[in-house]
């Protein structure tokens, strides 16, 4: 029992991030899939065209929710640059599911509406496994991450260089006993 809980205790943030982020995806998914069947099945829209309006819809809203609910925990680098980096990562995961919607529609001739929902299912949950990794990686940064100037997306000016420092400084009070104050050059022993 014990195990069980330590375990948890040691990867609850986690937990806790994939359940937010799992409810956003169900209901990201609910509005994807109920506009592209409606467009699809029941105006006649293409297919491709049918998913890529539903997910520019469900992407806006999901923007939102992850960032002020899901992601809130880590620091802001200017609205505008994480909408679009949401934005263009939502485009490499809406290509990913159209991978899946266009082989079996197209490829597999497969054209009725349990096999292009299966293909939006499968495609989906490939494309959400790329979302999450993404967005921790790029858009929602960790709060450890160096400042983001909010004009390039880029880190600022000596960002690099304060990052290395306090990093060395932090590994130099690890291995020694004794810590060396930053900028002094440290003896070998």
């Amino acid at each position: 029992m014990s195990i069980a809980v330590n375990l948890y205790r040691r990867f609850a943030h986690l937990v806790h991030e994939l359940a937010k982020f799992g409810v956003i995806g169900v209901l990201n998914f609910i509005i994807t899939i109920g506009i592209s069947d409606t467009l699809h099945l029941g105006f006649g829209v293409g297919p491709l065209t049918s998913f890529g309006v539903g997910t520019v819809v469900a992407t806006t809203f999901s923007y939102f929710a992850n960032r002020y609910w899901t992601f809130r925990h880590r620091d802001t680098s200017g609205l505008g640059r994480e909408y679009v980096l949401f934005f263009v990562l939502n485009g490499v995961a809406l290509f990913i599911t159209w991978v899946f919607i266009g082989v079996t529609h197209y490829l597999l001739g497969l054209q009725g509406g349990i096999a292009y929902n299966a293909a939006q299912v499968v495609g989906t949950g490939a494309a959400t496994l790329f979302r999450y990794w993404a967005y921790k990686k790029w858009v929602f940064l960790p709060a450890s991450a160096p400042p983001v100037d909010p004009h390039t997306g880029l880190p600022e000016a000596g960002a690099e260089t304060r990052a290395e420092s306090e990093s060395e400084s932090e590994s130099a009070t690890a291995d020694d006993p004794e810590p060396v104050p930053a900028g002094v050059a440290k003896r070998s022993r």
